[in-house]
């Protein structure tokens, strides 16, 4: 008798390994379909998550150009700082601005302010 047609308990050997192959199968088929399923899970979650957070990056960014806004800066200059656009007597020309760096008019402005931080030294000045 050949190893192929020999019987267990009825069933032919050929027939209980293709059976055993057949399982294997739809067992490995199975796996395969559960690991998928979780990785589209969490492929669909890290998407999820990516747009939240465009959409965070758009609200920051729009945050962002309100507080840059021209007027609003102007008039928090104007409030906070006292400060306000110049006057003509103080505008200069190109042509006179060297003699201003040499020569200085008037005190610095942060002179003038309380509890402004003094100016720095001149780069040539010794420490």
């Amino acid at each position: 008798m050949s190893l192929l047609a020999r019987r267990v308990r009825g069933f032919r050997l050929v027939d209980l390994v293709a059976l055993s192959v057949l399982m294997l199968l739809i067992l490995g088929v199975y796996l395969a379909k559960t690991v998928a399923g979780r990785e589209r899970a969490d492929i669909a979650s890290a998407e999820r998550q990516i747009e939240g957070e465009k959409a965070r990056i758009r609200l920051l960014q729009a945050e962002v150009t309100h507080l840059e806004r021209p007027a609003r800066i102007e008039k928090l200059s104007e409030t906070y700082l006292g400060m306000a656009p110049v006057s003509i007597k103080h505008e200069a020309s190109p042509d006179v601005l060297g003699d201003i760096a040499i020569h200085p008019a008037a005190p610095s402005p942060t002179a003038e302010l309380p509890g402004a931080p003094a100016a720095a030294p001149p780069l040539g000045a010794a420490r």
